[in-house]
């Protein structure tokens, strides 16, 4: 199963990021600067990697700079607690899932930066 996760690509899923948080009144923008906050992109290198179906396991991989806060990032997902996760590459995306929720749940940008 975490394999084919791996497999998919990030852009497959990115539409249903944006629809989780569109539906709770937050924006692509924000989705994005999360995005980027989270992984060094930039919006042409992020639109570059949705553009070209890049998969998960390559998107984290080639993220220009991960942001070491990320760390501080804790909770539940998917019933999963995050920083629990023992797979490197599964804990990076449930990071960013972890982030996602948070903004449609409605938490300060700054808050979820952890700035």
């Amino acid at each position: 199963m975490t394999h084919r996760v791996y497999r998919m690509s990030f852009a497959s899923v990115y539409p249903h990021y944006l629809a989780k948080a569109e539906k709770k009144g937050r924006t692509k923008a924000e989705v994005d600067q999360i995005i980027c906050w989270l992984t060094g992109y930039d919006q042409p290198g992020l639109e570059q990697q949705i553009e070209e179906k890049t998969d998960f396991e390559t998107f984290f991989a080639d993220a220009p700079a991960m942001n070491p806060a990320r760390e501080a990032i804790t909770g539940v997902i998917c019933g999963i607690r995050v920083e629990e996760v023992a797979e490197p590459l599964m804990r990076e995306i449930r990071y960013l899932d972890k982030l996602i929720d948070e903004l449609a749940r409605g938490k300060a940008m700054d808050k979820i930066l952890r700035t």
